[in-house]
């Protein structure tokens, strides 16, 4: 017997299927970002190349300059976690510098992705002013933790200044695995992180607290 066919029902999708994912989106913006540049891309570019309308597109993302950040938020959720799980037997710098890392580790089949991600946000000037938002949620979740765990004011000299560094460090590492694909960026990491100890150990009349910088 023949499929009577339902003349009310919508027609099926023929070619890409429509994308309803943050990560699916941020990826296919990435892409057009890096075909025809960030400034040349529009969100309705987006919404077409990803299936779906303008209005999903802000359903995930509040505008154009959030999506080459993919989903940033859960990652600094799960950084959170990853630094109130450790134990407390480890000291604010060995915890950071491991939640850190953990927080930039990504799978190798992702390096090349990851990559045009990190020069766009660290070298296109309309996202530069974005990223400043975002740089700063990043400080705020380590600063909270350095402050619970010295007994701090989460706004207060030190724990603002430990975060701030550690932003350094990473984005010092980010701009030398930029300019070198041969290199590691998880090594990049702990190398740039395993520089600033020796500078105060040189300078010692400069650190503050003992236990941030042994």
């Amino acid at each position: 017997m023949s499929k009577k066919i339902n003349p009310a029902a919508p027609p099926a999708r023929l070619g890409r299927q429509p994308t309803t994912s943050r990560a699916e989106l941020s990826s296919v913006a990435l892409g057009l970002f890096i075909e025809r540049g960030f400034e040349q891309t529009t969100v309705d570019d987006i919404a077409v190349a990803a299936g779906v309308g303008r209005r999903t597109v802000f359903h995930y993302f509040a505008s154009k300059n959030d999506l080459p950040w993919g989903d940033f938020d859960a990652g600094l959720e799960n950084m959170r976690r990853f630094l109130h799980d450790l134990p407390a037997s480890m000291t604010v710098m060995e915890a950071l510098c491991v939640a850190v890392v953990e927080f930039n580790r990504f799978p190798a089949e992702e390096a090349v992705h990851h990559r045009a991600r990190m020069k766009l946000l660290l070298e296109v000037p309309a996202l530069q002013a974005h990223s400043a938002l975002r740089y700063a949620a990043w400080r705020g979740v380590l600063a909270t933790f350095a402050a619970e765990r010295l007994g701090l004011d989460e706004d207060s000299l030190e724990p603002q200044a430990i975060a701030h560094v550690f932003l350094a460090i990473s984005l010092s590492a980010y701009e030398q695995w930029l300019r070198d694909e041969g290199t590691n960026l998880i090594a990049l990491l702990q190398e740039a992180q395993a520089i600033f100890p020796r500078i105060f150990d040189r300078h010692p009349a400069t650190i503050v607290g003992k236990e941030v910088l042994p």
